[in-house]
């Protein structure tokens, strides 16, 4: 084997240019592959990864599940999650019975599932849905990816937690998305307490038509509500704190006091939910 340093001046001179060539496009190739790593790997436009979840990723499907708080403050594994691939399984209980305050019909003909998506409706009538996510956790961290088109005025897409122990309204609400505005460009979240039913509120500016992530954690010293991974609302007044356990719920609410007695159909879409322990 011939060393290099022995061959003539010529000759070393001729091979150096190519040597630079070929390093050159080792350093693009590099760059190319490291590029598209890049690109493979963050599943969108936010360098985050998606939370991990039992068995997958929660929402890995869709772009923008990397602006969970779950992800960005790490939560770390949920203890349930429904992605809503197939029909609801038997943890939900849909109502079946009047509506909100006794107005209209929750009907579990209005919650249908299909393409990894659960979809509410509320039709011209007020018959529209709600479900509860079976036996909840005293202090935790809930969240859910959701959108709602713009809407009758009369229908509130919300997720909250209510109590297991069936006591409203001594037993509290937190409703930590509640779309209340039918142009879903503002937000609310309400946490109901007491035996007279008092309350906090506040708003958020936000086009809840697209997806995004809502969330909330209930701590003993704190409620704070997330949106897309940011907090937007805190409270630690422990007056309003929930005395017991809360589950889940999804509703699209009817408000027939709010329209003008034409009521359009309206929706409301989520993609995932997920619970975790705190």
């Amino acid at each position: 084997m011939s060393d290099l340093r022995q061959l003539p001046q010529h000759t070393a001179a001729r091979q150096a240019p190519r040597r630079g060539v070929l390093l050159v496009i080792g350093v693009v190739v590099v760059a190319v592959v490291a590029a598209l790593v890049v690109v493979l790997t963050r599943g969108g436009d936010s360098p985050d990864a998606p939370a991990p979840t039992p068995g997958g990723t929660v929402g890995q499907a869709r772009d923008g599940n990397q602006d969970s708080a779950a992800q960005r403050l790490g939560w770390g594994t949920p203890n349930r999650v429904d992605e809503f691939n197939g029909p609801l399984g038997p943890e939900w209980v849909s109502y079946n019975g009047p509506g909100h305050e006794g107005k209209g019909k929750r009907s579990p003909s209005a919650i249908s599932t299909s393409d990894g998506i659960l979809t509410i409706n509320g039709d011209s009538a007020g018959t529209t849905g709600g479900m509860a996510w079976g036996t909840g956790q005293k202090y935790g961290r809930w969240e859910g990816r959701v959108k709602a088109p713009v809407s009758d005025p009369s229908y509130n897409a919300l997720l909250l937690l209510w109590p297991d122990a069936e006591n409203w309204p001594v037993g509290g609400e937190i409703d930590f998305m509640e779309m209340d505005d039918p142009t879903r460009q503002s937000t609310a979240i309400f946490v109901h307490y007491g035996a007279e039913d008092n309350k906090v509120t506040s708003n958020v500016k936000v086009d809840a038509t697209e997806w995004h992530n809502w969330a909330v954690e209930w701590t003993p010293d704190h409620i704070v509500a997330f949106l897309d991974g940011k907090e937007w609302y805190r409270t630690s007044d422990p007056e309003v704190q929930p005395p017991g356990p809360m589950h889940l719920t999804i509703q699209l609410d009817w408000f027939p006091d709010n329209g003008d007695g034409s009521v359009q159909p309206s929706s409301l879409q989520v993609d995932w939910v997920a619970q975790y322990p705190l």
